[in-house]
């Protein structure tokens, strides 16, 4: 099953004038879920604003998910409370950790690969989907160190979490192309692995290259070689709902907008691949 979603980008409050006296190219809009989980005020009211127009996704970025400390019962309340009321098409957050012991390090780290974090994983993703009343989407996050623990590859691990916990996939294609960088693996060999059923939703971003190693950054338009990569996952995938995030050095919305276009552009011709095969 694939997305009828289309084209969106990530919702930042420095576009909200161009949002709301325009009529912006963008098909919906994606939320990151802690801005908005207050009760009221003004960001809650622009969020319900966009609501109005676009459809609007919520991405989080504290589930952390993969923690050995107890699920935060009152995030997921406050979680909850907010996609009752904005009614997202869909939730998501990463496969990662953010803490222990209470501490939020605000950094998405990677797991080591094993079955005890695997039973882990999926025991509170059930909890979490439970909890919602909606199944959540989980992101690949970019990483830079590995764990000698570590006895499947990421991939293996994702689609095994997506199989057992019964939830779907947010594939973060600049994080698979920067993984690969960073490990020297192929990132062909991801996508291979990735169940397409599970993929409802696509990141693109830029990132930083430091010649030795490359850092997600999302402060720098999407590469060529991402935009291959992102090709070859529409050929495979079909056509899932695709947005840019951009965190840092934000340019003025239209040149979002002409990077969508582009994103636009090669998934049609992926497509056409697709269809010809």
């Amino acid at each position: 099953m694939t997305s009828s979603l289309g084209f969106g980008l990530g919702l930042r409050p420095v576009h909200y004038p161009e949002i709301f006296e325009g009529s912006p190219r963008v098909d919906w809009f994606e939320a990151i879920s802690e801005n908005y989980m207050v009760p009221g005020g003004r960001p809650l009211h622009a969020l319900m604003r966009v609501r109005e127009r676009w459809s609007v996704v919520l991405h989080g970025v504290s589930l952390s998910i993969g923690s050995t400390d107890p699920l935060d019962e009152d995030y997921l309340g406050r979680l909850k409370a907010l996609a009752d009321r904005v009614e997202p098409v869909w939730i998501s957050d990463h496969l990662c950790w953010t803490g222990v012991s209470g501490i939020n390090l605000h950094d998405l780290l990677p797991l080591p690969y094993t079955e005890e974090a695997l039973g882990h994983v999926v025991e509170r993703v059930l909890r979490v989907q439970e909890r919602l009343g909606r199944h959540i989407l989980l992101e690949n996050v970019s990483s830079y160190v590995t764990f000698a623990q570590s006895a499947v590859p990421e991939w293996e691990f994702l689609a095994e979490v997506a199989r057992r916990a019964d939830c779907l996939l947010l594939l973060d294609v600049n994080n698979v192309y920067v993984s690969a960088f960073n490990h020297e693996f192929d990132p062909l060999a991801y996508l291979d692995a990735i169940p397409g059923e599970r993929v409802r939703q696509i990141h693109l971003a830029g990132h930083e290259n430091n010649g030795t190693h490359i850092i997600d950054t999302h402060d720098h338009p999407v590469i060529d070689p991402v935009w291959s990569l992102y090709a070859e996952a529409i050929r495979r995938f079909g056509p899932v709902a695709t947005m840019i995030e951009r965190d840092d050095r934000i340019p003025p919305l239209s040149e979002l907008e002409s990077e969508l276009d582009r994103a636009r552009a090669v998934a049609s011709q992926a497509l056409k691949s697709r269809r010809a095969a």
